[in-house]
């Protein structure tokens, strides 16, 4: 049996700058994966490619990323051999946090594993852009600026990685979640007032990369909380509030719904989760991180 982990992200800088002739989004990100996340084993079995999950609202069928991927790779390897994978979910569906993405990578690299390493890292990297926007980031393990639709990536700098790397943060997510088709069909029909023009986005990114000094919060930034404040006005208003009484700077990640904070080493991050809790109640979802 193989068993990897599938680590969350957070996408501290996620800026849209217009849609492309194929449909998609093209896009402007700086994107970190987390020490947490979701954990993927897979083992050879007889029979077609399966997927069991402890989560019972994670769909097992050919929509699952992990399915999807072992398909993918089965025809570019030319290995159509069984396997069982047994998905151990801890991050939430709908968060933008990048879990589904996640599993796939992780499936794709246990596929690899299992069959004797019969494609190359570049094949494989490919292969994840093909399945998902959001896979070829997982690849790198360090953050990665993105651009293109999110397959083009670039492992970040070492003295920038160094300001981020351990950094605590705080994830909550409200009991609903945010679809990210709709999310940017909504940005799609406010265009082009709904995104940030490429220039003004790279120079964005550059002010914090070219400063030591510049605090991670000053490059905070998400184009895709436009659409979802305006219909799920939960979101900014517990944002706002941790603003007021924390003195925090809390940001959504990707399309949502997940939303997080960035911690001090010494902050008690209690009374933040008690907030949090109040505003959304019990079916809040609150973990505490590091970038990793």
């Amino acid at each position: 049996m193989v068993s990897l982990s599938a680590p969350a992200k957070l996408n501290l800088f996620l800026a849209i700058t217009g849609r492309r002739p194929d449909g998609f989004h093209s896009l402007l990100s700086l994107a970190a994966p987390l020490t947490w996340g979701d954990t993927l084993e897979a083992e050879l079995a007889d029979g077609p490619c399966t997927v069991e999950c402890d989560d019972p609202g994670v769909p097992t069928d050919a929509s699952n990323l992990v399915l999807r991927a072992a398909a993918a790779y089965a025809a570019a390897a030319d290995w159509p051999q069984g396997v069982r994978f047994i998905l151990r979910k801890r991050v939430p569906y709908g968060a933008g946090l990048g879990g589904a993405s996640s599993d796939g990578v992780a499936a794709l690299r246990a596929l690899n594993t299992l069959a004797g390493e019969r494609l190359e890292p570049a094949a494989l990297l490919a292969l994840s852009a093909a399945i998902g926007s959001d896979c070829p980031l997982f690849f790198a393990g360090v953050p990665v600026i993105m651009r293109g639709r999110g397959e083009q990536v670039e492992p970040l700098a070492r003295e920038p990685y160094r300001r981020l790397r351990g950094m605590r943060v705080l994830l909550f997510k409200p009991g609903f979640a945010v679809p990210t088709p709709w999310a940017y069909r909504q940005l799609a029909a406010e265009a082009p007032r709904s995104y940030l023009a490429p220039a003004a986005a790279e120079a964005r990114l550059a002010a914090w990369l070219d400063h030591p000094r510049a605090p991670l919060e000053s490059l905070l930034y998400n184009t895709m909380e436009r659409p979802a404040f305006a219909k799920f006005p939960a979101l900014p208003l517990l944002l706002e509030r941790l603003r007021s009484q924390f003195g925090l700077a809390p940001r959504m990640s990707g399309s949502g719904s997940a939303c997080f904070v960035l911690l001090h080493e010494d902050q008690d991050a209690a009374p933040v989760t008690a907030a949090v809790r109040e505003a959304w109640g019990p079916s809040a979802f609150v973990v505490e991180a590091r970038l990793a």
